[in-house]
């Protein structure tokens, strides 16, 4: 009995820490100019990601949300305006980066400023990957029993494991191909100096040869 149940405590081991969900829970304070509040999560290339952002009440206070990712293009994934209640969003990532999710609290003109904190509260929720997927709907649509709704979502776990693999052997080839580049400009570069100090040794050695005998020092 104990053999039978350690192929199933690996795969709970496996399921736990695979995870790639994230919550957190905040007060993001309203000013005329606020400035972007971020939470960022790592995300692969064409990873599903679903934000559930719930949004406190607030009078006088416009949160503006705008999700993006941390490469050099800058992508702006999503960009909403004066959200409130509970909002769901899904976006697909394009880049091997971070994805952040930003927010900032406007305080309306009208409110005066009279040095009293004013905020909202944020609960934000990223879900990744297989995180991501509603099993629930799909075992509805395609009439899954518990246990094969289980299944596919372990199924989705393992992929996301071995596309993680993939990549870290990818980036493992490729941290080993600037290695072996690097050690070879660094030799290459070794040579030219070694050529360049004999050649300027060479050099001097005839130079100081010509002026002495120049000066008639020696024959």
């Amino acid at each position: 009995m104990g053999m039978r149940a350690l192929p199933l405590l690996l795969v709970a081991l496996v399921v736990c820490l695979s995870q790639s969900a994230f919550a957190i829970k905040f007060n993001i304070p309203a000013t005329r100019y606020p400035p972007a509040k971020c939470v960022w999560n790592a995300a692969h290339p064409g990873a599903l990601v679903i934000i559930t952002a719930n949004v406190g009440p607030a009078e006088g206070q416009r949160l503006d949300i705008e999700v993006v990712d941390s490469s050099e293009h800058k992508n702006v994934y999503l960009n909403k305006k004066d959200i409130n209640g509970e909002k769901r969003f899904a976006i697909t990532a394009h880049a091997e980066e971070d994805i952040g999710v930003c927010f900032r609290n406007y305080l309306d003109s009208s409110i005066p400023s009279d040095g009293k904190i004013r905020s909202r509260v944020i609960d934000l929720d990223v879900d990744i990957g297989a995180d991501a997927v509603d099993y629930n709907a799909i075992a509805n649509q395609e009439s899954l029993s518990a246990l094969e709704t289980e299944m596919r979502k372990l199924e989705g776990v393992v992929k996301e494991i071995v596309d993680e693999l993939e990549y870290l052997k990818t980036r493992e080839q490729r941290f080993q191909d600037t290695n072996m580049s690097t050690n070879s400009r660094v030799k290459n570069f070794a040579w030219f100096t070694i050529l360049s100090l004999v050649g300027l040794g060479v050099w001097q050695i005839f130079h100081l040869r010509a002026f002495f005998k120049r000066k008639y020092l020696i024959d």
